[in-house]
C-alpha cells in the first residue's frame, strides 16, 4: 500500500437564498441549480481520481454537493459533524454594510474581537475540529483519496493552520471560491503539500471568485 493519501476538501456549490440570510447552520438551505451544477462539474473533474471516501457536513448544501461525487465512484456518502460551518451569532440575519444587523448597537458587543472572533465559534476549534475530520478521512482513504465536502471558513481556517499563517484575516481575501478543492496530501500521518484547484470557475458569479471586489448590492457570503 502507498504511503501516501490525498485528501480533497471540498466546499459546497451555490446556496438558494432569496432572502439574502447568512443561512450559518440553518437547516433547510439547499443548492440552487447553479450549485448542483457546480457539483456535477467537479464530480467529473474527480472522476479519473483513486477516490474511496466521501464525506461530508451534515448540512443539506454540503451532502447535495457531494452526493454527485460519491455516486461517480460507487461509494457510500458518510457524514462527519466536525466539517460543519462555524457558529456565527449572526445567523438568520442579513449582514453587510449599511444593513440593520450592524446599525443595531445591540450587536456591536459582537465585534469586539476579531482575533478570537467574538462573533462566532473560536478559530482554534475550528482547526480541531478540522484536523480531526481530515484525520479521519485520511485514515479511511489510506493509500487512496478521500473527499470532504465543508464550508468556506473552516477550510480556509485549517488550511491557514496547516500553512502556518495567522488565523485571524480579512474574509474577502480568502481562497476558497464555491465548489474549490483545496486538498492535502499526506505521507503517512504527516501533511506534505496543500493545493487548490477550481474545476467550476466558469460557473461562479465572477463577484463570487476568491478576492473579487465587492459589489454594491451583492454579498460575498452569506452562508459559507
Amino acid at each position: 500500500m502507498s504511503d501516501i493519501t490525498v485528501v480533497h476538501v471540498m466546499r459546497h456549490g451555490e446556496v438558494a437564498n432569496p432572502d439574502g440570510l447568512l443561512y450559518g447552520r440553518l437547516p433547510g438551505y439547499h443548492l440552487s441549480e447553479l450549485g448542483q451544477r457546480m457539483a456535477e462539474r467537479v464530480a467529473e473533474h474527480l472522476a479519473p481520481r483513486d477516490i474511496t471516501h466521501v464525506v461530508s457536513s451534515p448540512l443539506e448544501r454540503a451532502r447535495e454537493t457531494a452526493t454527485p461525487v460519491a455516486e461517480t465512484h460507487g461509494v457510500d456518502l458518510a457524514t462527519d459533524a466536525r466539517l460543519i460551518e462555524a457558529e456565527n451569532v449572526f445567523q438568520g440575519k442579513t449582514f453587510g454594510v449599511g444593513d440593520g444587523a450592524l446599525r443595531n448597537p445591540e450587536n456591536w458587543k459582537h465585534l469586539v474581537n476579531p482575533f478570537k472572533p467574538s462573533w462566532g465559534e473560536p478559530y482554534l476549534e475550528q482547526v480541531v475540529r478540522m484536523m480531526g475530520a481530515l484525520d479521519a478521512a485520511k485514515d479511511a482513504a489510506r493509500g487512496h483519496e478521500a473527499v470532504c465536502v465543508s464550508h468556506q471558513l473552516p477550510i480556509w481556517i485549517v488550511r491557514s493552520f496547516v500553512e502556518r499563517r495567522r488565523l485571524w484575516h480579512d474574509p474577502r481575501k480568502r481562497q476558497c471560491t464555491l465548489a474549490s478543492l483545496t486538498t492535502f496530501t499526506y505521507r503517512g500521518d504527516e501533511i506534505v503539500s496543500v493545493g487548490y484547484t477550481e474545476p467550476a470557475r466558469d460557473l461562479v458569479p465572477a463577484h463570487l471568485l476568491a478576492g473579487a471586489r465587492a459589489v454594491k448590492g451583492k454579498s460575498k457570503a452569506f452562508g459559507a
